[in-house]
């Protein structure tokens, strides 16, 4: 099996950083990323969490509409707001 993806897109706002009880630092961004379909322009965005070393990276130097490449996998999530 393979899950890897490369995005490529803009910060829609700054990372917000946090650790979790344990001390391991994680930072949540989300990017736009434009693509084309049919003669309009449309644009998909998509949350990223970033761990440890790559989330001190992250919190450091990303900003809002930075325009960023990621790669890692995907995971599906689902929540129940009741």
């Amino acid at each position: 099996m393979l899950n890897k993806v490369i995005l490529m897109g803009r910060l829609t706002k700054d990372p917000e950083m946090r650790s979790t009880q344990s001390g391991v630092n994680v930072a949540s961004f989300a990017i736009a990323v434009d693509r084309n379909f049919s003669k309009e322009r449309q644009t998909d965005f998509f949350n990223i969490v970033a761990w440890r070393n790559t989330a001190d990276f992250v919190a450091k130097y990303f900003r809002k509409g930075q325009l960023v490449a990621v790669s890692g996998s995907l995971q599906n999530r689902s929540w129940d707001d009741a």
